[in-house]
């Protein structure tokens, strides 16, 4: 492919719910900018942006795709992402790289769960956009219906620029507003034809509050405007390009991906409507020392790893050397790849605003900014999620139990709203991800790319023990086995500690137990908190006072001591109301008011306390303590809830004393499955 200047740069994101024809969208730009010769389905597995084995067998976008396009002399940069929740960490890496989004909404659905979402984080970002109403030659699409909807939603910026030819199964076309013309499509073929009648009214009814956002957009236009002059057509569009890139009009355009009809004008509009790098950053940004941020990481079984590039200032050129900044580290690299879904094109430069893949950079990771050392600035990086649902994971076989951790790895690598840690408490490894189909896929990929089998479970709740009573023990450690014997005796008292994990004291008078055997008796007892008495798990809290004991001059050792002390321990705090405490978390989640009350009240359902609530902007907070042991699949219940609109996050405040009644089911099955290891 030919070197783009950044004037003729696009760079866009096609969003989504899932299910409204995002990749179906990108096909048929494809198919029509000539790169395809037909237009693929994901039904059948046969497009280009969905490649992934678990793309096809799931028939859903489960990664960003790049998707470079040639149309009328420019270069649009198609980013293709995923619908579903679970990935919008893919979604933000591909919103850090582009300059405008294509918000696809189902003719049919209309404004869904994501659909809200992305319209929220493109608000956010101060993103331009267009509208696609896609399939709306499906049963039961009305455009008109979802214009209200989209009205309703996200108000006054909703301009429609396109209304359908045709119903359901005839739709056949669509009329340009503003041009006043009428087109029909036929395979990639787009013809001119006579606008129907019954739609001249609608024309006029729909061109007035277009020209109200044109003249908006401009201060000029608008004193015309209210002057009662009439604008042009290229004053129309003079208003609505500003207005659109100021995010302060939102046109809408209408068609059917799959049959390809409406997705010509679309492609037209990306050009004539969405700024280029220049108009976004201006035309110096080409004579800045170069500046480019990595947004996505690939791991490609082939290739090796794949770095993503959106060049923000300078011209990136093939076979060079480049500066990591946040690393501090220089990398050498080849040519500069083009892909487009899974094939490989290559390029001589890239100019400001251009987005081309690196292969093989060994030290840069995504959010990582590249230039020139001592003359780059550090950008911004990519803002993810924190994953939220946690499993613990294990390899199927021995053998496979240093592949696992390779494997992870490099998938971490890959994706930064995946993390994974061992859990010291525990002895588990946990995966944490967006969700359980994100998880899943992950477990897909580790099997298909690098060939290990790992189960899941529910992880381990790292539960405490600890004493709410004061006891006192002794305990006498003699044996006599010829030669030197083992003679150790300590009197321990025991009691609560809340300002510490644990606290060592001794008041021995008179020589009962020598000083040179204190350590030993301390060791002997850390040893021993290691295990706790009611269902093995660490303790803490705790004071032990050695007060007294005798020893042996022969016989005494601190192995004996040692071994005195932590059977005292374990004996003894027997006496001191031992209890069972779990890890409670600080939580907040953010939903939106009509859920409170059910969120509220699975709250309670989970022994939480609720500690406030208050507004976060068209959000409620919610802020409440809850127990970890309830919290591990909260992910899945809060997207039921919300139907996927709430959002939470949460972190470890304290531990406390576990209900009576949990308490006696965890040391019964911490007691079933000690005998079951025997």
């Amino acid at each position: 492919m030919r070197v783009y200047a950044s004037k003729k740069l696009r760079n866009i994101g096609i969003l989504a719910h899932g299910g409204a024809g995002k990749t179906s969208l990108t096909e048929a730009i494809l198919f029509n900018a000539g790169h395809t010769t037909r237009i693929g389905k994901v039904d059948d597995g046969t497009t280009v942006t969905d490649y992934l084995p678990e793309e096809i067998k799931r028939k859903v976008t489960v990664s960003t795709t790049l998707a470079p396009v040639e149309w009328k002399e420019h270069k649009l940069n198609i980013l293709d992402t995923p619908g579903y929740a679970d990935f919008i960490g893919e979604v933000r890496s591909a919103m850090r790289a582009a300059d405008s989004i294509v918000l696809v909404v189902d003719g049919v659905a209309g404004v869904e769960v994501q659909t809200e979402v992305h319209w929220e984080a493109a608000e956010e970002a101060e993103k331009p956009r267009i509208i696609f109403v896609n399939k709306l030659d499906r049963e039961n699409a009305n455009y008109y219906r979802v214009l209200d909807d989209l009205k309703q939603h996200f108000g006054t910026k909703i301009a429609p620029l396109m209304l359908p030819i045709g119903v359901e199964e005839n739709f056949s076309g669509v009329v340009d507003i503003l041009r006043q013309k009428a087109y029909k499509f036929e395979g990639n073929k787009c013809q001119e034809i006579p606008v129907p009648e019954e739609l001249k009214s609608e024309i006029e009814k729909y061109r007035e509050p277009l020209t109200e956002a044109a003249a908006e957009g401009d201060d000029e236009l608008l004193m015309k405007y209210l002057d009662g002059e009439s604008l042009n057509e290229q004053e129309l569009y003079q208003g609505l390009r500003q207005g659109i890139k100021d995010a302060k009009v939102v046109p809408v355009f209408c068609g059917s991906a799959l049959k390809n009809i409406g997705v010509q004008p679309l492609m037209d509009a990306l050009i004539e409507f969405l700024p280029s790098p220049v108009d976004l950053d201006g035309e110096d940004a080409a004579n800045k020392p170069l500046a480019a941020i990595v947004f996505k990481t690939m791991a490609d079984p082939y290739v090796g790893k794949i770095s993503f590039v959106r060049v923000e200032h300078g011209t990136l050129k093939s076979d060079s050397t480049i500066y990591n900044l946040n690393k501090q580290k220089e990398e050498r690299y080849g040519s500069l790849l083009l892909l487009r879904g899974k094939t490989q094109d290559t390029v001589s430069e890239a100019q400001a605003g251009d987005i081309v893949c690196i292969a093989k950079l060994s030290e840069t990771t995504t959010g990582d900014t590249l230039g020139l050392k001592d003359k780059t600035s550090l950008l911004e990086g990519v803002s993810f999620p924190s994953p939220i649902f946690s499993v613990a994971v294990k390899a199927k076989s021995r053998n496979d139990e240093d592949k696992v951790g390779t494997a992870l790895s490099r998938l971490v690598e890959e994706d930064p709203t995946l993390k994974v840690e061992k859990n010291i408490e525990t002895k588990e490894t946990l995966m944490t991800g967006m969700g359980e189909t994100h998880l899943d896929i992950i477990i897909e990929r580790m099997q298909k790319k690098f060939g290990v089998d790992v189960s899941t479970s529910t992880p381990r709740v790292p539960y405490r023990e600890t004493i709410r009573g004061t006891a006192e023990y002794e305990y006498k450690h003699k044996k006599q086995s010829g030669g030197h014997g083992q003679y150790g005796h300590v009197k321990l008292r025991f009691e609560p500690y809340p300002d510490g994990e644990f606290e060592f004291a001794e008041t021995i008078f008179g020589g009962a137990v020598p000083k040179n055997y204190f350590p030993a008796v301390e060791k002997g007892i850390r040893e021993a908190m290691a295990e706790g008495v009611l269902a093995g798990y660490p303790m803490t809290n705790i004071k032990v006072t050695l007060y007294d004991g005798s020893y042996h001059e022969v016989d005494s050792s601190e192995m004996s001591f040692k071994i005195a002390a932590s059977m005292c321990f374990k004996k003894g705090v027997e006496n001191a109301r031992p209890v069972l405490m779990e890890p409670i978390m600080d939580v907040e989640v953010r939903v939106p008011e009509q859920y409170m009350g059910d969120i509220i009240g699975d709250l309670n359902g989970k022994r939480g306390r609720i500690l406030g609530m208050e507004p976060e902007g068209k959000m409620q907070l919610v802020k409440a303590q809850v127990p970890l042991a309830e919290m591990y699949r909260y992910a899945i219940d809060l997207k039921s809830i919300t139907q996927g609109r709430g959002n939470f996050s949460m972190q470890f405040s304290h531990y406390e004393d576990v209900p009576q009644q949990t308490a006696k089911e965890i040391i019964e099955n911490a007691a079933m499955e000690k005998e079951q290891e025997k």
